[in-house]
């Protein structure tokens, strides 16, 4: 019987090594490739995002370390939120997404239709794919079950303009994917006082139509031919219910471009492009900071002595992105987001962004004199300018390319499609109702 000889077999593994290592390597690169892409190596900031922006406006926390790391297991989630450090989510970029939006133009049944981007046909959709990126933290994903356990039984209010009723829609949206709203009210023309109830967590989510926050007379075909408002009365269309409402959320800016006549005290103020009249043109601006003023000090009034509290959020202005004539094709043409640095917050966007922010600051110190009253500014000016590629534009109606590329074709630059980038400003709000939240179980 021959032995077989030990360099003998030796060299036969060797070679049978040499044979099965490139099939191995073949095997572990798909793995490694596979690893690295979901789960990529995190990297410190930039020296510049690490440093504080000036004049920043905190909004809430979020935590500064990558959402796939999951927190030590002595610490809850609560503990971690209120250890985190202070958040700004005024100042970031736009990232690629690839998850996308929670909800489609047809999983939602509240979209309003101007706003139906994808079922009116647009081809596009590269704008559904991106999320914003604070430069200091990370900006969850929207959950609808923490919202409804943060907001169980209480009743939810947005006041303004049609952008109030866009965000409105957007949370209404992102909610409907873990439990159906039903519609218990509606009145108004183009239903501009609605009411939606979701049983599951006994919330109530209503929108009240008030452009100025105060009392006013629209324009209209039978009456004047300019806007009326009464800079120091409270539009009582949505005050008279402040006794029932937990949270509101406030929006206005762009009907104070129209023209309009201004009282104070019951007499005329002064107007804004009055041509025709004998009144002195003051502009807008003061007119607004006076509306804001009224509405915040009517708030914090009411709810100081009902015991009940409040949470309030002004959003401020929120850019539109006319780059031509608004009936004409191409007039938001754009189809992805600004980068960081080609395009500032400046002008009108600014002043109007400033006003909303200063005094909502002035409003907040009047409010720690009472309990129960929690303030915050919802600055989605920025993030909003830098997403050119957000709005319906001609797809505000259905196919409007059907027949051709049309000599007018009427485009809306202004509101947001649904599903966009105004989620992101819900995205906000949930973040801050999070950490207030934590907040006030520490202080009990």
């Amino acid at each position: 019987m021959g032995v077989t000889s030990p360099l003998k077999g030796q060299s036969h593994s060797r070679s049978l090594t040499r044979k099965l290592l490139p099939y191995v390597l073949y095997a572990l690169l798909p793995i490694a490739v596979f690893r690295f892409y979901f789960h990529p190596f995190t990297f410190p900031l930039s020296t510049s995002d690490q440093l504080p922006h000036p004049n920043r406006i905190i909004l809430t926390t979020s935590s500064s370390s990558s959402s796939s790391s999951p927190p030590p297991s002595s610490f809850s989630r609560e503990e971690e939120i209120a250890n985190e450090t202070p958040c700004n989510y005024t100042y970031g970029r736009w990232v690629h997404d690839k998850m996308g939006p929670l909800y489609n133009g047809t999983t939602c049944g509240t979209i309003k239709e101007g706003q139906n981007c994808i079922t009116h046909g647009r081809p596009d959709l590269g704008y559904l794919y991106w999320r914003w990126q604070p430069s200091q933290c990370n900006l969850p994903r929207f959950d609808p079950n923490t919202f409804f356990n943060l907001l169980s039984n209480k009743h939810i209010a947005f006041v303004g303009d049609s952008m109030a009723r866009n965000q409105l829609e957007s949370l209404l949206c992102m909610l409907a994917t873990a439990s159906y709203p039903n519609l218990v009210y509606k009145n108004g023309e183009d239903n501009k006082f609605r009411r939606w109830h979701f049983a599951s967590h006994n919330i109530t989510v209503s929108v009240y139509w008030s452009p100025f926050l105060v009392k006013g007379v629209e324009k209209s075909k039978t009456g004047p031919d300019h806007n009326e408002l009464y800079v120091d009365v409270v539009d009582e269309r949505w005050g008279s219910d402040l006794e029932h409402i937990d949270m509101v959320v406030l929006s206005i800016g762009h009907w104070f471009l129209h023209p309009a006549v201004y009282y104070e005290g019951g007499s005329v103020l002064g107007c804004h492009y009055c041509p025709g009249l004998n009144h002195t043109e003051i502009g807008f601006y003061d007119v607004m900071r006076k509306a804001i003023k009224t509405a915040l000090k009517a708030i914090i009034e009411r709810k100081s002595t009902d015991g009940n509290g409040i949470d309030v959020f002004l959003t401020s202005f929120s850019p539109s992105h006319f780059e031509g004539e608004w009936d004409k094709a191409g007039a938001c043409p754009k189809t992805k987001p600004y980068e960081e640095g080609e395009k500032m917050v400046e002008g009108m966007d600014a002043d109007m962004r400033s006003i909303a922010i200063e005094e909502m600051e002035a409003a907040k110190v009047n409010a720690k004199k009472f309990k129960g009253l929690r303030l915050e500014t919802l600055d989605v000016t920025k993030l909003s300018l830098m997403r050119p590629d957000g709005h319906p534009g001609p797809y505000m109606y259905p196919f409007p390319f059907a027949n051709g590329v049309q000599e007018h074709v009427q485009n809306d630059c202004v509101h947001w499609c649904l599903p966009g980038p105004i989620d992101t400003w819900n995205q906000i709000v949930l973040e801050v109702i999070r950490r207030w939240s934590v907040v006030s179980k520490r202080e009990e």
